[in-house]
């Protein structure tokens, strides 16, 4: 098949980490499991690769990642109870997660960074554009960014990654992008976890991309980067030298799920958009803070 008529089809989730920022909740359950309101934090992810017209997702999973599996698996015992009580809307509600996409799972051997868990995911990508959605990073806007970052990726021939403006003093803690034009989102080059006298621009990576499978050749000969790991950041700039790449300008609500405060702010903003819920939180909330 020709270059230009590839769709972008496939859809990478890494969910190997070890989740120590929520020790001990995560001791023995995957951090990607943890509910937010009443939906695990992984399930928000694949519902937007899913949305975003992916087919087929691979999630790169670890050890103790088996919850993962049996969520988005069938589950026989369960919705025979549901049947046989005659709940029917809960029934059609669990019955609808397995039916979400073609999921399939490998294992991260060991912890070796965000490059090597994409790397784990070669045979299954292929030689197909493909999108990689990051579990702690939850963006919420009108259409999902994965979407439009498939759009342009289509329009423009060039692999796409998700950016947005972070204060200064938080670059230390992503992938950051040189923009040549802000204006059209092209490149100038990447720099993983700068400090902030050392940024070119506090324009972060926020957990979405879209890529060419070529990615893959450089992350087999990466070396390890920052903190010891493949560093999916360092092969992005190889990448960029050779196929120039392009900045997608994310501009809706974005919450890393995989932080406390993040998770928090996640927890209330979703529930405040629930209709069944949005009235009764609101409420706790005024009288809440009118008693500090």
């Amino acid at each position: 098949m020709d270059r230009t008529q590839k769709r972008v089809r496939k859809a990478i989730i890494p969910a190997g980490g070890l989740g120590t920022r929520f020790l001990p909740a995560t001791k023995a359950q995957p951090k990607e499991m943890l509910p937010i309101i009443d939906k695990p934090a992984i399930q928000y992810i694949v519902e937007e690769a899913v949305a975003s017209g992916i087919e087929s997702i691979m999630i790169v999973t670890g050890r103790n990642k088996r919850a993962i599996e049996d969520h988005f698996d069938k589950s026989y015992e369960l919705e025979a109870e549901l049947e046989a009580h005659g709940k029917a809307e809960m029934l059609e509600l669990v019955r609808s997660i397995s039916h979400l996409a073609e999921i399939v799972y490998t294992r991260q051997g060991a912890p070796l960074g965000l490059g090597h868990a994409v790397l784990c995911a070669r045979r299954f990508v292929g030689d197909e554009p493909f999108a990689v959605l990051l579990g702690d990073d939850i963006l919420q806007g009108g259409r999902p960014a994965t979407a439009q970052m498939i759009e342009l990726y289509q329009e423009r021939q060039s692999s796409v990654v998700a950016v947005m403006e972070v204060p200064w003093d938080q670059t230390h803690k992503y992938g950051i992008v040189d923009l040549r034009d802000s204006g059209d989102g092209s490149v100038r080059g990447f720099v993983e976890k700068p400090s902030p006298g050392e940024a070119p621009s506090n324009m972060a990576i926020v957990g979405r991309y879209v890529l060419e499978p070529g990615i893959f050749d450089l992350l087999e000969h990466a070396k390890p980067g920052k903190g010891g790991e493949i560093q999916l950041t360092d092969s992005l700039q190889r990448l960029h030298q050779t196929n120039p790449m392009t900045a997608f300008r994310f501009e809706g609500q974005r919450y890393d799920v995989g932080d406390k405060l993040g998770f928090v702010q996640a927890t209330i903003d979703l529930a405040l958009r629930r209709g069944d819920l949005a009235d009764d939180v609101r409420q706790y909330m005024i009288e809440r803070l009118k008693q500090d």
